[in-house]
């Protein structure tokens, strides 16, 4: 009858756990992916199905027990490597809204503010209708592949038994927060500057005519330009998208 020793089942065990630490943590702050509507039980089975079959391509690994004094920092090391990842994904999705808002706040649409459970936060109907394109985009564009496949490299760029802040002080996670407003206003400058544009004609029109009613007639004009800018917008909207994806996924793959 065979027999297993301690030994043996940490042997077979801790090569998949150790990468399920990560995808888990990954799935936890990724868009999408840590939705409320995705349940808990799901993310752990599928975070689970990926460690398995990534098994083939991941390099080897240090055996490292629970018992192991290493084995609090390996947690620590995975969690946040997880952790990182989502967060740099999620870069993606915030500029975008970003970019929705500050087009939401030059339309006049801003105070359409609403209640938006998934993030518990105050947002408006045109950054929340540029965050579901950007989701729309992310899903056919493969992000959810390419989300995957820099879970499997970043094992070769923070190999398992690492440090936490040594990968932390590495990945440089504080320059996202410029890219978020580079890439925002970016997105956001044609409409900006068409609808400025506009309201300085609507400044010059009621200084020259000041019979005519401009707040009558300047919200519904900066409302239909600004409709007419986003149906020309969006068409072009997989460029930044995807130079987003490029540089949330070279943190992990380039080290």
């Amino acid at each position: 009858m065979p027999t297993f020793t301690e030994a043996d089942i940490m042997g077979l065990v801790m090569p998949v756990f150790w990468p399920f630490l990560r995808v888990l943590a990954v799935f936890s702050s990724a868009p999408i992916f840590s939705a409320r509507s995705v349940p808990m039980r799901s993310r752990v089975a599928l975070a689970m199905l990926v460690a398995i079959c990534a098994q083939a391509g991941l390099p080897e690994q240090p055996l490292i027990g629970l018992t192991d004094p290493r084995a609090f920092e390996t947690v620590v090391q995975q969690v946040v490597v997880g952790v990182a990842i989502g967060l740099a994904v999620r870069v993606v999705f915030s500029a975008v809204e970003l970019a929705g808002e500050l087009i939401g706040l030059q339309m006049g649409l801003n105070f359409a503010g609403f209640f938006d459970p998934s993030t518990n936060a105050q947002t408006s109907t045109v950054g929340r209708f540029f965050g579901n394109t950007t989701m729309l985009l992310f899903i056919v564009m493969g992000g959810h592949l390419m989300l995957l496949q820099v879970v499997i490299a970043s094992f070769e760029t923070f190999p398992v038994g690492g440090s936490a802040f040594e990968a932390i002080a590495r990945l440089r996670l504080h320059e996202l927060g410029a890219v978020v407003f580079r890439y925002g206003l970016w997105i956001a400058l044609p409409m900006i500057g068409m609808l400025l544009f506009i309201n300085i004609v609507l400044g010059f029109i009621s200084r020259i005519a000041p019979q005519m009613n401009a707040f009558a007639i300047g919200f519904p004009l900066t409302l239909t330009a600004g409709l007419i800018g986003i149906a020309f917008t969006l068409p072009m909207l997989d460029r930044p998208v995807l130079e987003l994806m490029r540089l949330a996924t070279r943190l992990f793959l380039g080290g």
